[in-house]
């Protein structure tokens, strides 16, 4: 790739260059998209996916190895970012976000092929972790490569605005990964989707990332890095040049604790933690958090590319930690509003109201037992239903005893909410995705203007996904772990006891950020 690109792409009209980078936007963007769905359907069907690939004697040891897994994915996307920004820095942003690209789509392609722990015992989780960890590598190259690629082709002063399209993609991905799931739910019995149907969302990835590769083929090297390249300009040893001197590491560390950790979490919180608290801590219907996380997304992803657009006229330090600090003093009083929203102690029982079943069936392994489901629904004057089911095992002489007492009814509960609280809670979801786009849309830009082009992909990866893979790859895991502590300790609020997480890590990164983080954009185009 030679000076010739970069002259060609610098004498370009205005008109001309805004169309060289919607296509460069949206070569990078449906890939990092692709990317971001296969990663969120694996954390969305986390409940299902525990149920598959553990064993199934302890449902709650099942989810949080599922959490952990997913966790795992993210924990090491530091050293993808190492490993694919070190290429990228030394070969191309092109050829190296195409290999990310076919990495994540294989992996994701082949959890959806792998049998049941049933089937294959251990053997299932472990394959589930190596494909997990390989998604996590790969995705840990992408997005600096997709980033640093747009910046490099759009104009300094529009560069918050172009960036922020790619923001986008990590919302957009969880909106497709929901709807996909949704239609799959729809057109399948529950009885299918729970066998096989769940693998759908999987297999369906080989698709997109076939579209993906051959629009990311026939792009160009991004011009600032051709000029870089035909000057002899780029770095021999990135690494070595982002972390070992001592000059450019200070930034690496203040564009991690400044900015990316508190950026991390707020994005995890607002997205992802809302989802899993309307699911497991308020026992929503899955499919109605679906619908309700696809509503908030949809109308919050607009204000992406808004921020991004602010950033550049007012700068990206002012609205990030803006975002940070309204995040904070709003998590709590949100939260207790959403679980305070399904108050079932006001509502008055229908007339009729409740139905109740009772089905046995043959225990699984021991043929002289029974399961016996005890089924109850109660629906409510202003629409609310409520399925509780209580499983108990009973065997020929009478009720299960394990260590002298009484085996435990297994109870799952599920809400169906009315409208009203749907839309309420819809709305304060939104605030959050609001909180979101506030710390997201700028960062993009952020980032890639603290850092020189030579060793941009690699300076740049690493924060960020230590800030998003480690501390927000992590809220999941913690705050199900916070709150379950909350409640077996019986704190009246225990259900607000995961948001210390966020809450903490935010606190602290806004305060560095506002203390270090200069107002000024930087407008490097070394």
């Amino acid at each position: 790739m030679s000076e010739h690109h970069h002259d060609a792409y610098e004498n370009m009209t205005d008109k001309q260059k805004n169309r060289t980078i919607w296509s460069v936007i949206t070569a990078s963007s449906l890939g990092t998209l692709i990317e971001w769905y296969d990663f969120y359907i694996f954390g969305s069907l986390a409940v299902v996916l525990a149920t598959k690939f553990f064993p199934s004697d302890n449902p709650t040891a099942a989810f949080l190895s599922t959490l952990a897994t997913f966790a795992a994915g993210f924990v090491v996307r530091p050293f993808g970012a190492l490993f694919f920004g070190r290429l990228g820095d030394i070969i191309g942003r092109k050829y190296t976000f195409l290999v990310t690209l076919l990495i994540m789509g294989f992996s994701t392609f082949l959890i959806g092929c792998i049998p049941g722990y049933e089937t294959i015992g251990y053997l299932a989780p472990v394959l589930v972790l190596i494909l997990r960890l390989l998604q996590g590598l790969a995705l840990g190259g992408e997005y600096g490569g997709a980033a640093t690629y747009v910046a490099e082709y759009s104009q300094p002063h529009r560069r918050g605005y172009w960036t922020s399209w790619i923001q986008t993609t990590a919302t957009a991905g969880l909106f497709i990964s929901l709807i996909v799931i949704l239609i799959t739910k729809n057109t399948l019995s529950a009885e299918d989707f729970d066998s096989w149907g769940w693998r759908v969302p999987f297999w369906i990835s080989i698709l997109m990332v076939g579209v993906s590769y051959f629009i990311r083929k026939n792009m160009k090297e991004s011009p600032l890095f051709a000029k870089a390249k035909s000057e002899g300009k780029t770095s021999k040893n990135p690494l070595k040049e982002s972390f070992g001197n001592k000059f450019n590491f200070k930034f690496v560390l203040l564009a991690l604790f400044g900015a990316a950790m508190g950026q991390g979490v707020i994005w995890y919180t607002g997205q992802f933690y809302a989802m899993s608290f309307l699911q497991k801590v308020m026992n929503i219907n899955s499919m109605q958090v679906d619908y309700l996380m696809a509503t908030a997304l949809l109308m919050g992803t607009p204000f992406f590319v808004f921020f991004g657009w602010l950033s550049d006229k007012i700068g990206r330090k002012a609205i990030m930690m803006t975002g940070m600090l309204v995040a904070i003093l709003a998590y709590r009083p949100i939260y207790d509003a959403m679980y305070k929203s399904v108050n079932i102690e006001a509502k008055t029982i229908a007339s009729d109201g409740i139905k109740e079943t009772r089905v046995a069936s043959i225990h699984k392994t021991i043929a002289s037992d029974s399961v016996i489901t005890f089924h109850k629904e109660t629906t409510f004057t202003d629409g609310t239903l409520i399925k509780k089911d209580s499983i108990v095992h009973w065997s020929a002489a009478g009720s299960v005893m394990n260590d002298g007492k009484t085996e435990e009814a297994k109870v799952s509960t599920s809400i169906s909410l009315n409208d009203d609280t749907r839309w309420y809670l819809v709305f304060l979801v939104f605030i959050q995705v609001i909180f979101v786009t506030m710390v997201y849309g700028p960062i993009a830009a952020f980032l890639v203007e603290m850092f020189p082009v030579r060793i941009r992909y690699t300076s740049m990866s690493l924060p960020y996904h230590i800030g998003n893979g480690v501390f927000g790859g992590l809220l999941p895991a913690v705050a199900t772990y916070l709150v379950t502590s909350g409640k077996d300790a019986g704190h009246a609020t225990w259900y607000l006891e995961g948001l210390w997480y966020p809450i903490g890590v935010a606190a602290v990164c806004l305060v560095i950020g506002l203390i270090y983080l200069k107002n000024k954009n930087n407008n490097i185009h070394d």
